[in-house]
C-alpha cells in the first residue's frame, strides 16, 4: 500500500508475502545474473577483511539504488486532487481483491496436493502389500522344487553306487581271469626257454671263450701300439728340438758375421770423418742456430715444462692440503675445468718426455713398464659425438644409390698414458679414503698403498722439475741425487703399478653396470615382443603407427645400450648382451608354448642374467684378439681329463655309477671302499699300461702349452682356460661368502689383457696363484694344514729360484707360470678326492642300513630293467643258475649224509665240519681297490657263515659260487653273472685261497 508524497515521507511499495508451506510455494527460477555468476567457476585465494568490508559496502549501495529505483516507478504521476483521491480508493479494492484471489487460489491448489498425496499413499501400501504376497509364493514354489531335486539326487547317486559296485566286481572277474591266462602263457614260454637255453649253452661257452681269446690279443696289440706311438711322437721332438737347437746357432753365427762386418764398417766412416770436419762444423753451426730459432718459436708459442710445473703448484693440490680439506671441497677443486686444463698439459709434457727419453734410454730396464693400453682402454672415457644421430626412418627413407666404395678402417685413437682425472682422483683417495671406498679388501689396500707411492714420486718428480735433482735418502748408500730422466722413470712405474690397481677396483663397478644395462636390453626386448606380438621368427604382421614408434625407439635404445656396453667391455661386452638378449627371447617363447604365466616367466627371465652376468659372477670371459688369444682349441674339461676323468662325457658318468655302486656294494659288506679316480677291474698290466699313457699324455700336453707361449706370436689361450678352470674349482668348494672374492681375484679379463700386452707379469700372476693355494689351504683339513702350508711355501719359493736363476727372461717366466698352474690343479684334484673320502665316511652309517640296499636295487633295476623280464636282461645268471639245477639235489643229499654220519659218530652235530663248507660259500669277504688277494686273506678265517636250510635258491646260489671259485682259470668281469659283477675282487680273493689250498693239499 503506497503512501501519498503530499505526507511528506518517502515513497515506497509495500509487498504481503502470505505464510504457507515450503512445500507448496510456487519456486520462481532465480535471475540470469545470479544463474550466470553462480556457473562461474572461480578458484580464488581466501579474501581479507578489507576486500569483504569493501565488498558489503559496494553490495549496500546497490540495494539503496534498487530501493530508489522501486520508489520512483510506483510513484504516482501528479493528478489532480479529486482524481487522486478515486483512484487511490479503486486501487486499494482491486489489491485486496487479488489478494482475496490468490489466497482461494493457493488453498485449492493445496486441498489438490493433499488428495494427490492421498492417492499416492493407497498406491504405495497395495504395491507393498502385492509384493509381499508374490515373495511368499514364489518361495514356496521354490522350496517345494529344492525337495524335488534332493529327492531326485539321492535315487541317481544310489543307481550310480550301484553300477559302479557292478562294474568293480566285473572287473575284477576280468582281471584274475586274466592273471590266470598270463600265468598259464608264462609258464609255457619259459619251458620253451629253457629247453632253447640249454641247447645253446654250448654253443656261447665256445663263442666266449674265443672272444676273450681274441679280446686278450686286441688288447696286448693295443698297449705295443700304444708304446710305438710313444716312441714316435720322443723320438719327432728330440729330432724338432735338434732342429730348433740348430737354427738358433745359424742365427747366432750369421750375427757374430753381422756384427763384425758392422764393427768393420764403423771403423772405415771415423776415417772419412777426419777427412770432412769442416764440413760437419758448419753443418753443427748452421743446426745449432736452428734450434735456437726454433727454441724461441717454441717458448712463444708454448709454456715450458717449468712454466707448466709452476701453473700446477698454484693449484696447491699436494699431499699436505688434500688431508686438510673437505670432501666436498676438494672434489668441487679437482672438477674445475682450470684444475683439469692445468694438469693435462702438465701430464701431456710428461708423456712427451717420457716418450723421448724412453727413445733414447741406452738401459731399457729403467723404463720397465711398455706398453700399458690394456689398463688405459678401461679406464678411458668414450668421445662424444659432435653431430646428432640422424633418425632410423631417414635411413630408412633414402632413396638407394650407387654402391660407394666402403671406407678405409678408422686408425685406433691413441689414449693419453696420463689420464688426468685418475690421476687427481689419487689425492681424493689419500686423502679421504673413508669417502672414497665402500668397504676395505684386499684391493682397496692395494690401491691405497700405490696411490700413496704414485703421489710420492709425482711430487718428487714436480720439485725436480722446480727445483733441479733432488737427494733422496737411500738405505743402502745413503742420500742419492736424483735426476729428471730417473725420476721421470720412478714415477711411470708407480703410474702404471697404481694404474693397475685402480682397474682391478673398477672391475667390480664396471661389471655391475654392464649387468644393469644388458638387464635393460633383455626388458626393452620383451616389451617390444608383448606389444609388437612378434613370432619366434621375427615377423610381427602388420604393424600399425605406434608399434612402429615403439620399435623404432626401443631399437634406437638397444644401440645407446650397445655403445654404453662397448665402451665398458669392448666386442666382449656385446657378444654377452646378444647371447643375453637371443636367450631373453627363446625362454619367452618357450615359456608362452609351455603355457606358464606370463609374468611368471618375465620375472624369471630378467632375472640376474645368468648365462651372461654372473652371476655370482658367472660372465662370459672375453679373451684378447692379439697374441694367439682368441685361438681355443681346448675345451674347459681339458686339466679334469689329464688328472682325473677318463673318456667321454657318457663313459664318465657310467663310469661314476658304477664307483657308486662299488662303495654302496662294500658297505652293505661291511667292509670300506675308499673313492679313487683308478678303480678298474682290469689286470696289473693293462692298468700300468694306462697309467703310463696317461702320464705320457700329461706329459705332451704341457709341453704343447710350453711351446704355443714361447712362440715368436704367443698363444695364451691354454693358460687362460686353464686359469679359468682353477676358478671354477674353487668356486664349486667354496662357500656362498667366497665366491664373489674368488671371481673378483682371478679375473680372467684382466689376465687376458696382461697377457695380450706382451710382458709376463710374475708379480700379478704370482698374487693370483697364492691367492689359489690360500683358498685351497683354507678349504683342505685341519690337520693337513700345516703340511700344505709348507708344501705351498716350498713350490713358491721353487718358483722364486727359478726365476731369478734364469734372470727376467720371458722363457722362465712362462715356464713358472706353467709349473704353478700344474701344481695347482694336481692340489684341486687331491682336496677333490679328500673331499669324497670325508662324504663317503660320513654317509658309511646310512650306506650300511635298509639306504644302502634300497640304492643296489634301484641300481640295477637301472642297469638290467625291471624283474619281470630277467629272462632276457639276465642271460648270464640264468646259464649259470641253469648249470647247477640239475646236480643241486645230489649235492644237498650228499650233505645232509656227511651230517649224519657225523652226528652218529660223536653223537652231535659239530658246528663246523670240512664237508659243509662246499655249502657255505656266499659270506662276505674284504675287497680291495688293488685287486691283491694277499690282503683279503687276512680277515677271512675270522668271518662268521650261515648255516645252509636247504631251501632252493639259497642252495643253487651257494654251490654257484662255490662253481664260480673252483675254476682253474681266474674270475674276470666278463665271464661273471650279472648279479656278481660287484664281487668281483671278492670272488677272486676266494678263488686264490682255494687254489692255495689246493695246491697244499695235493703235495
Amino acid at each position: 500500500m503506497m503512501e501519498s508524497p503530499e505526507r511528506g515521507s518517502p515513497p515506497g511499495v509495500a509487498l504481503e508475502i502470505p505464510v504457507t508451506d515450503g512445500a507448496m510455494m510456487v519456486s520462481c527460477s532465480p535471475p540470469k545474473r545470479l544463474l550466470r555468476r553462480l556457473s562461474e567457476m572461480k578458484i580464488s585465494s581466501p579474501s581479507t577483511v578489507e576486500e569483504i568490508e569493501a565488498k558489503l559496502q559496494h553490495a549496500h549501495i546497490r540495494r539503496q539504488k534498487f530501493y530508489e529505483h522501486l520508489s520512483s516507478k510506483a510513484r504516482p504521476k501528479p493528478r489532480s486532487p479529486s482524481q487522486s483521491s478515486s483512484t487511490e480508493d479503486d486501487r486499494g479494492q482491486r489489491l485486496e481483491a487479488k489478494l482475496q484471489a490468490a489466497e482461494n487460489k493457493r488453498l485449492g491448489i493445496l486441498a489438490k496436493a493433499q488428495i494427490r498425496l492421498a492417492k499416492l499413499d493407497e498406491l504405495r501400501q497395495a504395491a507393498k502389500t502385492g509384493v509381499e504376497m508374490r515373495f511368499r509364493r514364489e518361495r514356496a514354489e521354490l522350496s517345494t522344487k529344492v525337495e524335488s531335486r534332493v529327492k531326485k539326487a539321492e535315487i541317481n547317486r544310489m543307481q550310480i553306487l550301484k553300477a559302479h559296485k557292478q562294474r568293480r566286481l566285473s572287473l575284477k572277474e576280468r582281471t584274475s581271469q586274466s592273471l590266470l591266462r598270463r600265468m598259464t602263457r608264462e609258464s609255457k614260454y619259459k619251458e620253451r626257454v629253457r629247453a632253447a637255453i640249454h641247447q645253446k649253452r654250448a654253443a656261447a661257452e665256445k663263442k666266449r671263450l674265443g672272444l676273450l681269446e681274441a679280446e686278450t690279443k686286441r688288447a696286448g696289440a693295443r698297449i705295443l701300439q700304444v708304446r710305438k706311438v710313444a716312441k714316435c711322437i720322443s723320438r719327432q721332438r728330440e729330432i724338432e728340438r735338434q732342429d730348433m737347437q740348430s737354427k738358433l746357432e745359424n742365427r747366432l753365427q750369421r750375427a757374430k758375421r753381422q756384427r763384425a762386418e758392422y764393427l768393420m764398417q764403423r771403423g772405415k766412416g771415423q776415417n772419412s770423418v777426419r777427412s770432412s770436419w769442416n764440413k760437419f762444423q758448419e753443418e753443427a753451426d748452421l743446426l745449432s742456430r736452428k734450434l735456437a730459432r726454433c727454441w724461441r718459436q717454441f717458448r712463444k708459442i708454448r709454456e715450458t715444462t717449468l712454466q707448466l710445473a709452476k701453473s700446477y703448484d698454484a693449484l696447491n693440490i699436494n699431499k699436505d692440503s688434500v688431508t686438510s680439506k673437505p670432501f666436498e671441497q676438494l672434489a668441487l677443486m679437482i672438477e674445475s675445468g682450470s684444475t683439469l686444463q692445468t694438469t693435462k698439459a702438465l701430464l701431456d709434457r710428461f708423456e712427451c718426455r717420457y716418450v723421448l727419453a724412453r727413445m733414447s734410454a741406452a738401459t731399457p730396464h729403467v723404463f720397465a713398464w711398455g706398453d700399458i693400453d690394456h689398463l688405459l682402454k678401461r679406464v678411458a672415457t668414450p668421445r662424444r659425438r659432435a653431430t646428432p644421430r640422424k633418425s632410423t626412418a631417414s635411413r630408412e627413407t633414402r632413396k638407394p644409390g650407387p654402391l660407394k666404395q666402403s671406407p678405409s678402417p678408422k686408425t685406433p685413437v691413441k689414449l693419453s698414458r696420463y689420464q688426468v682425472r685418475i690421476v687427481l682422483c689419487a689425492y681424493m683417495i689419500l686423502g679421504h679414503p673413508s669417502s672414497v671406498f665402500s668397504g676395505r679388501g684386499e684391493r682397496e689396500i692395494a690401491l691405497a698403498q700405490s696411490a700413496e707411492t704414485f703421489v710420492r714420486e709425482f711430487e718428487l718428480l714436480i720439485k725436480t722439475v722446480l727445483d733441479g735433482p733432488v737427494e733422496v735418502s737411500n738405505t743402502e748408500s745413503g742420500p742419492v741425487l736424483v735426476k729428471f730422466r730417473y725420476q721421470l722413470a720412478a714415477f711411470d712405474s708407480a703410474w702404471c703399478s697404481y694404474l693397475n690397481n685402480f682397474v682391478m677396483w673398477k672391475v667390480k663397478d664396471a661389471e655391475s653396470l654392464e649387468g644393469d644395462l644388458v638387464r635393460a636390453a633383455c626388458h626393452l626386448e620383451l616389451s617390444m615382443i608383448q606389444t609388437c606380438r612378434m613370432t619366434p621368427e621375427g615377423d610381427s604382421g602388420s604393424l600399425t603407427h605406434d608399434m612402429k614408434a615403439i620399435q623404432k625407439q626401443v631399437t634406437q635404445d638397444q644401440k645407446l645400450l650397445r655403445e654404453k656396453v662397448h665402451n665398458l667391455s669392448g666386442d666382449a661386452g656385446i657378444a654377452r648382451m646378444e647371447a643375453a638378449i637371443s636367450d631373453t627371447r627363446a625362454k619367452y617363447f618357450q615359456a608362452l608354448e609351455n603355457g606358464s604365466p606370463v609374468g611368471s616367466s618375465i620375472a624369471q627371465i630378467t632375472s640376474p642374467i645368468s648365462a651372461s652376468i654372473p652371476t655370482p659372477h658367472p660372465r662370459v670371459e672375453s679373451v684378447g684378439k692379439s697374441n694367439g688369444l682368441t685361438e681355443n682349441a681346448q675345451k674347459p674339461n681339458v686339466a679334469r681329463r689329464l688328472f682325473g676323468d677318463e673318456g667321454d662325457s657318457n663313459g664318465s658318468g657310467m663310469w661314476k655309477d658304477l664307483e657308486n655302486e662299488l662303495i654302496v656294494n662294500e658297505s652293505v659288506h661291511g667292509e670300506q671302499l675308499v673313492h679313487d679316480e683308478n678303480i678298474n677291474f682290469g689286470d696289473k698290466i693293462q692298468s700300468s699300461a694306462k697309467e703310463k699313457v696317461k702320464e705320457t699324455m700329461k706329459k705332451a700336453f704341457w709341453d704343447g702349452i710350453i711351446e704355443s707361449v714361447e712362440q715368436d706370436e704367443p698363444k695364451f689361450g691354454h693358460i687362460l682356460e686353464l686359469m679359468k678352470e682353477v676358478r671354477d674349482e674353487i668356486s664349486l668348494m667354496a662357500p656362498e661368502s667366497w665366491k664373489q672374492e674368488i671371481f673378483e681375484s682371478i679375473d680372467i679379463e684382466i689376465l687376458s689383457q696382461v697377457l695380450s700386452a706382451g710382458n709376463v707379469d710374475m708379480d700379478y700372476l704370482g698374487k693370483v696363484l697364492g691367492f689359489a693355494l690360500v683358498k685351497l689351504q683354507k678349504l683342505s683339513a685341519p690337520a693337513s694344514t700345516d703340511e700344505l702350508e709348507a708344501t705351498h711355501q716350498k713350490f713358491m719359493e721353487e718358483l722364486a729360484t727359478m726365476c731369478q736363476e734364469n734372470g727376467p727372461s720371458k722363457k722362465a717366466h712362462t715356464v713358472a707360470l706353467v709349473k704353478g698352474l700344474r701344481f695347482v690343479l694336481e692340489q684341486i684334484q687331491i682336496l677333490k678326492q679328500e673331499v669324497s673320502k670325508y662324504k663317503i665316511q660320513f654317509l658309511q652309517p646310512v650306506l650300511k642300513g635298509p639306504a644302502g640296499l634300497a640304492f643296489l636295487r634301484k641300481s640295477f633295476t637301472k642297469h638290467y630293467g625291471a624283474p619281470g623280464d630277467s629272462v632276457n636282461t639276465l642271460p648270464l645268471t640264468r646259464e649259470w643258475l641253469l648249470s647247477i639245477r640239475d646236480c643241486k639235489d645230489q649235492e644237498w643229499s650228499d650233505h645232509c649224509n656227511i651230517l649224519s654220519e657225523s652226528a652218529g659218530k660223536h653223537g652231535t652235530i659239530p658246528e663246523r665240519s670240512l664237508a659243509p663248507t662246499t655249502l657255505k660259500s656266499g659270506g662276505h669277504f674284504p675287497n680291495s681297490r688293488s685287486g691283491n688277494p694277499d690282503s683279503l686273506l687276512a680277515s677271512i678265517s675270522s668271518l662268521s657263515y650261515s648255516d645252509c636250510k636247504g631251501k632252493k635258491v639259497d642252495l643253487m646260489v651257494r654251490l654257484g659260487l662255490l662253481k664260480l671259485v673252483s675254476e682253474i682259470s681266474g674270475v674276470t668281469q666278463e665271464s661273471l653273472p650279472e648279479t656278481q659283477k660287484l664281487n668281483v675282487l671278492r670272488l677272486r680273493a676266494v678263488q686264490a685261497r682255494m687254489q692255495k689250498i689246493t695246491v697244499i693239499a695235493t703235495r
